[in-house]
């Protein structure tokens, strides 16, 4: 078992990694405990791991709420576990998309988007950013203008957007929904502290769209294809053992260009609608 990872990251956030390190998690799902007094948030408990929630519940006496970005596997699973240490309230959103992925979370009140969190020493402020789920909310800490980006912003890895939930236009708007917000650093659900958010913002969206290029170019090329058939010429520059999930984003790019009418769909293969573009 990998040693839980504490850390004072800003002077109102502490940051609690826990020992799940994957090729999906990197270094492991961050776990966030905002505030310094009475009246601390918990953000993202995490998964069930009886020794996360342990150094959680360890952290303080004085946790008085629990928020969640999403109910994946590694996020959500862990508030039940910490509720059965101490009574708190937890706050999140289960969307038709989302009512089987965690039975186990349930929320005392569904967040909505602008909805503002208000406890003794900081201000959450609730952002709905779809796309890699159709849950997904981040938090922004007014205080410090860090967001809390859960899986929407990852570092050191690029988000997966798994079909059906997942959405790749929904994840763009959302991407440049966070540009809307004056932000100076992001805490992603893995990996350490991003600067310069809007940057990052603009980074990830092009990367999205120069990734949706070379979907394009193979689409014309072979006229029809399906996430079997485009994913080496697509992700060519990707280890192949990763072609497995790097076949849910294209699949999501795919379902993109069918929305956008770039192309339709025959039975399990997705056609290039103009044959004469170049």
């Amino acid at each position: 078992m990998e040693l839980e990872k504490v850390e004072q990251i800003t002077p109102l956030v502490k940051r609690i990694t826990a020992g799940n390190s994957s090729v999906f998690t990197g270094p492991g799902t961050n776990t966030y405990v905002v505030g310094n007094g009475q009246d601390l948030t918990v953000i993202d408990p995490g998964p069930a791991l009886i020794e996360h929630i342990d150094v959680i519940f360890n952290s303080s006496s004085h946790l008085r709420r629990i928020l969640v970005t999403h109910t994946h596997s590694d996020h959500s699973p862990g508030v039940s576990l910490l509720q059965d240490k101490v009574n708190l309230p937890a706050f999140g959103l289960i969307t038709e998309g989302t009512k089987d992925q965690d039975i186990s979370f349930k929320p005392e009140k569904m967040l909505s988007h602008g909805e503002v969190i208000e406890a003794e020493d900081h201000t959450l402020e609730v952002i709905h950013t779809p796309g890699h789920a159709s849950n997904h909310l981040c938090y922004l800490l007014r205080e410090e203008k860090l967001v809390f980006t859960g899986d929407h912003i990852m570092n050191g890895s690029t988000v997966v957007i798994a079909p059906p939930d997942g959405n790749m236009k929904d994840y763009l708007d959302s991407l440049k929904k966070l540009k809307e917000y004056d932000l100076e650093n992001i805490a992603p659900g893995h990996g350490e502290l991003l600067s310069n958010p809007h940057s990052v913002a603009e980074w990830i969206i092009e990367h999205r769209l120069e990734r949706e290029e070379k979907i394009i170019v193979a689409m014309k090329k072979a006229f029809k294809g399906n996430p079997d058939s485009l994913v080496q010429e697509v992700y060519e520059d990707v280890d192949s053992a990763l072609f497995p999930i790097a076949k849910w984003s294209l699949e999501a790019h795919l379902i993109k260009l069918l929305q956008e009418k770039k192309v339709s769909k025959e039975g399990n293969q997705f056609v290039w609608k103009d044959t004469n573009s170049t």
